[in-house]
């Protein structure tokens, strides 16, 4: 996604007119295909376990990573033993379904599935087929409950529960749908969610609010707690760019640079040496570190954070959950 575009989407430009045709196009398409599994022409699979979708009705990187990780943990110390699946893009395996370890090369599962598999210690697995991939952990055995990052719009997988993360500054932007707008389902879409969560902002009613807390910085090369010293440039790879420079001018810290690359940016060694010519300091999210941890140098730095959304959504999700698995 192109930052002009993303430009356009939130601020309007005229030109945006011109992908009209291509919108009517995308909204009879996706609209029919809804429509197929609402009246039971095309069939939604259910798998041997509760599935959990986290995803959105945008594009573009609104937190449904730190969604997904928070939710894990909350099923572990609830007593479930989740496990997740994901499309792994960007990544190119070796075959498919693939499982994910701590130890597998971004360039095979994707970063974010990667970065899963490193924060939460559970079975990961990826695969355009979620269906397929769904089956493959449940195989294991080693899992009682799924939760699918993203996969909104995948309605060929049955779900229990679906969460909606938004983000709550860039919002529904233009309110168009693609290409004319960021918007893969018209904002009604949330009113058959189980959970909307609000990334930042001020949430609406009925939304939850979600926080990232910056967590301790760590070096890239894996050596540990360290904090960056100054002078210091960053760099961010993720959906929305400027939520990372934003959050490192909250903590104090004054980048002499920030250079935004596309989600899910693959890196070569020379391209981010070339950043910090005299030496600086770089500072990058938890997502970019995962790819750069075999090539990094000692004074490469990133910032995990750990998302938050309150005892109230901890308990209705937990409860709904309940009730939903009494009635399968």
């Amino acid at each position: 996604m192109s930052k002009a575009l993303e430009r356009a989407w939130q601020k309007g430009h005229p030109a945006l007119w011109l992908l009209a045709p291509l919108t009517a196009l995308f909204a009879l398409v996706s609209g029919l295909r809804r429509w197929l599994f609402r009246r039971g022409w095309l069939t939604s699979i259910r798998v041997g376990v509760p599935v959990v979708v986290v995803g959105n009705i945008s594009v573009g990187g609104n937190g449904k990573t730190p969604t997904v990780i928070y939710l894990v943990e909350l099923l572990k110390r609830a007593g479930y033993r989740p496990g997740i699946i994901s499309r792994g893009y960007g990544g190119q395996a070796p075959h498919y379904p693939f499982r994910v370890t701590a130890d597998t090369p971004p360039s095979q599962s994707g970063d974010e599935p990667a970065l899963m598999a490193q924060r939460t210690g559970v079975p990961v697995a990826v695969g355009a087929d979620r269906v397929a991939v769904a089956q493959s952990l449940i195989d294991s055995g080693e899992v009682d409950i799924l939760i699918s990052d993203d996969g909104m719009q995948h309605y060929r997988l049955a779900r229990t529960l679906e969460v909606a993360v938004i983000d709550g500054v860039r919002r529904f932007g233009n309110g168009h749908l693609l290409p004319m707008g960021p918007l893969r389902e018209s904002p009604s879409r949330l009113q058959r969610c189980d959970f909307s969560v609000c990334n930042g902002g001020e949430p609406k009613p009925g939304e939850y609010p979600m926080t990232l807390t910056p967590d301790a910085w760590q070096r890239v090369d894996g050596q540990g707690e360290q904090a960056p010293d100054a002078p210091m440039v960053a760099m961010a790879g993720i959906g929305h760019p400027p939520r990372f420079f934003d959050t490192l001018n909250g903590l104090g810290l004054a980048p002499i640079a920030c250079h935004g690359f596309a989600d899910h940016q693959a890196y070569q060694a020379d391209t981010l040496k070339a950043l910090t010519p005299n030496g600086e300091s770089l500072v990058m999210t938890e997502k970019d570190a995962v790819k750069c941890r075999t090539f990094a140098r000692s004074n490469w730095y990133y910032l995990p954070v750990t998302a938050s959304f309150g005892r109230d959504f901890d308990t209705e999700f937990l409860r709904k959950l309940r009730e939903s698995l009494d009635e399968l």
